[in-house]
């Protein structure tokens, strides 16, 4: 579980989601995020990890259970003042926006009666951009463009489905980077849904589902240990440590 010393941000109390009476997505999820924290969500695919940023978000309601966001319940807020707190993206984003950076980055103001504290040519200059129209940025630029949205709006909390989905290696390892400055220096906590187990060995923490419910959390070498990831991916893999002493997933007796 997160540190008892860390300031809960968000709490996550015995929830499970059912999108009909008959299929449940999630079932009797419990885990906290502590404040500065950047945790790997981590399943395979239909395992529930959409569902579970959604809930976390706000856009679905849990069955049972309870969300709270800085200690108060998540359901509580009006849309503005939740959009001040946590900002999520989606894993499809429309990439054919008729728009400059500058103009789909000024969109995080929209929480704000007066200005935010972080200003449009701020949060473009701490992603890395410059103006441009957002038709001509490649894949990882676009990611970064509604990053740059969201610290305009100010959230101390980002909620990511699959940024990394269809990136090349170069911009992968670019928004992992950019996402652990924003940790660092700004103190912004982030849950990123992600496939990518050798990836996800990289993390602080992370969380393992399978069919809604949670395997395990906690540091990678407690979590993802070979027979977790058998019973989350069905699949066998051999951790190995390279030369440099970093550990990785080998799928050599599936090939």
């Amino acid at each position: 579980m997160s540190s008892t010393s860390n300031l809960q941000i968000l709490e996550l109390q015995d929830v499970s989601f059912m999108y009909s009476k008959n299929k449940q997505i999630i079932r009797d999820l419990k885990f906290n995020i502590g404040n500065g924290e950047f945790i790997g969500l981590l399943g395979a695919n239909g395992s529930g990890k959409s569902t579970i940023l959604k809930l976390a978000s706000g856009i679905l309601k849990p069955s049972s259970g309870s969300i709270k966001l800085w200690n108060k319940l998540l359901q509580s807020y009006r849309n503005k003042d939740r959009a001040k707190l946590l900002c999520y993206l989606p894993q499809i984003l429309d990439m054919n926006l008729p728009f400059t950076v500058r103009e789909l980055v000024a969109m995080g103001i929209y929480p704000y009666d007066i200005p935010p504290q972080m200003s449009v040519d701020e949060a473009i200059d701490a992603v890395g951009l410059s103006e441009s129209y957002i038709a001509n940025l490649s894949g990882g630029e676009r990611r970064r463009v509604f990053i740059a949205m969201t610290l305009v709006q100010g959230a101390g909390l980002l909620l990511l489905d699959e940024p990394l989905a269809n990136l090349d290696i170069k911009y992968q390892l670019e928004l992992l980077r950019l996402l652990r400055d924003l940790k660092e220096k700004r103190g912004i906590s982030i849950i990123m849904a992600l496939h990518d187990i050798n990836i996800a060995l990289n993390f602080e923490k992370v969380i393992l589902i399978k069919n809604g419910e949670m395997l395990g959390i906690g540091d990678p070498g407690s979590v993802l240990t070979a027979s977790m990831i058998e019973k989350a991916f069905d699949v066998a893999v051999e951790i190995k440590r390279s030369e440099r002493g970093g550990t990785y997933i080998s799928y050599e007796g599936n090939l």
